[in-house]
């Protein structure tokens, strides 16, 4: 049987990664006034965060149509889709429409669309899930089962050192990010059912790395059975940095670093960083 993994760009990846997996990213767009942005291999990530620092407003992002979802459905007889959470975007929404129409025309096609409930590293960590029950030559039922149980049970985690485009995007309240950089906290947010949550107000940024790391030990289990995975927005250094610091305080099976992509550097901003396990 053929088998076809697809995410949206939302899916932050590396080429080691992308190789490994066969993961097929289908991008979505931003906008900054009249200049569209697709994000895709093309897309120089440095110069859109260069744009996006220069523009005055806010970007504005578009999920792929439903026939691109389409066109990717029919080349694969079973195809496993993970999606940026369907509370961030309408791409989920967008993917199961398309879903509901290629099975009209071909019923006996196996599609599954998975709300990742997260987003950037975090629907990394789904898309390698389904490839590893994949390999292991699971039911398409038990993957369905085993991969939704993961999303249910995993931990996104993220701290940014700009709060301006989360903002601009109605994603945090501008009260709320008005009075952190008055004060100069950096909040440390999490996921929750697909949401974004605060989970911690510290003062300076120093802390609040120290505190993404103390959150890792309260809020995991298990940890020894686990990857992490860690995506910055062009900020290797500290994602390296932060994955130093991890790996001196919890037994991770392993720790796993990619570049975000255009959807989620348009979020997380420079300096931004990721987690989930």
């Amino acid at each position: 049987m053929k088998f076809k993994i697809l995410a949206d760009s939302s899916c932050d990846v590396t080429e080691d990664l992308q190789k490994k997996t066969g993961v097929e990213l289908i991008p979505l767009t931003m906008r900054l006034g009249e200049k569209i942005y697709k994000d895709d291999k093309s897309l120089d990530i440095r110069e859109y965060i260069k744009a996006m620092k220069e523009y005055k407003s806010h970007p504005k992002t578009s999920c792929p149509s439903i026939q691109d979802f389409m066109d990717k459905f029919r080349e694969g007889d079973n195809v496993f889709v993970v999606t940026i959470s369907s509370r961030l975007s309408g791409t989920y929404n967008a993917a199961v429409q398309a879903k509901n129409i290629i099975r009209e025309e071909l019923s006996d096609k196996f599609i599954h669309v998975f709300d990742s409930k997260s987003a950037a590293i975090g629907e990394t960590m789904v898309h390698l899930k389904i490839h590893e029950y994949i390999k292991k030559n699971l039911e398409n039922a038990e993957i369905v089962e085993k991969v939704t149980r993961y999303i249910e049970e995993m931990k996104t985690f993220f701290l940014l050192e700009d709060l301006d485009n989360l903002t601009k995007a109605g994603r945090l309240n501008p009260i709320v990010a008005k009075a952190a950089n008055i004060l100069s906290i950096k909040p440390v947010m999490g996921a929750h059912d697909g949401s974004i949550r605060l989970v911690s107000k510290v003062r300076g940024y120093k802390r609040a790395f120290q505190r993404l790391i103390d959150v890792i030990g309260e809020e995991g289990t298990h940890l020894e059975d686990k990857v992490l995975g860690i995506s910055h927005c062009n900020c290797l250094h500290r994602a390296q940095r932060l994955k130093e610091e991890i790996q001196k305080r919890y037994p991770f099976k392993d720790i796993i670093i990619a570049e975000m992509g255009g959807l989620s550097s348009t979020y997380a901003n420079q300096g931004g960083l990721v987690i989930a396990f």
